[in-house]
């Protein structure tokens, strides 16, 4: 039923673009260390080339995603088919977080909408594309972002996010250090 794909081909394409929550799993090298698994939204994911994609890491609880792909750069992305036809494409590759002093994050930035929270984006080289049937996976009708995140960041202003950071996003539940210029 499943399909590998040598590039993100323009139905592929399509088929992400039109999705409005996507998944992100990392790992870290310790065999005893937590996976990651985060939903994504707010519109902040961009295909970049034929296989390197990139999303807009936005200030949350946790750091797991930056730390783990500072670690060993594996990452594994999900779209999910919750409307239409029953699809999933999982998009695996290395992963890195790239700050806002990065020469790459000032050429990648434009991709995404403007937001306040911004950590970093994380850019992917895809190195497997594959897709499967989506069969078992229910129908969800979209009904729109959740805003409490942007609220958040708009009310603790850029000072206060990066003290939140500071505070909260300075190493992974199992202690691996966060971006480099924090």
């Amino acid at each position: 039923m499943g399909k590998l794909y040598d590039t993100l081909e323009a139905p592929l394409v399509d088929f992400i673009r039109r999705q409005h929550v996507f998944f992100v799993a990392t790992a870290p090298l310790a065999a005893d260390g937590h996976l990651n698994l985060s939903p994504k939204g707010l519109d902040g994911f961009a295909v970049v080339g034929p296989r390197e994609v990139a999303y807009l890491d936005l200030t949350g609880s946790g750091v797991e995603t930056i730390a783990h792909v500072r670690e060993n750069g594996r990452i594994v992305m999900m779209f999910c088919a919750f409307e239409g036809p029953p699809k999933i494409v999982r998009l695996y590759g290395e992963g890195e977080a790239l700050e806002p002093s990065h020469p790459d994050f000032a050429t990648l930035r434009p991709r995404f909408p403007v937001l306040p929270g911004v950590r970093s984006i994380i850019r992917v080289r895809v190195t497997r594309i594959a897709d499967s049937c989506g069969y078992g996976v229910p129908r969800y009708a979209y009904e729109g972002e959740r805003t409490q995140l942007v609220e958040w960041a708009e009310r603790k202003g850029e000072d206060g996010v990066s003290a939140y950071r500071d505070a909260n996003n300075a190493r992974s539940i199992d202690g691996l250090p966060r971006l480099r210029g924090a």
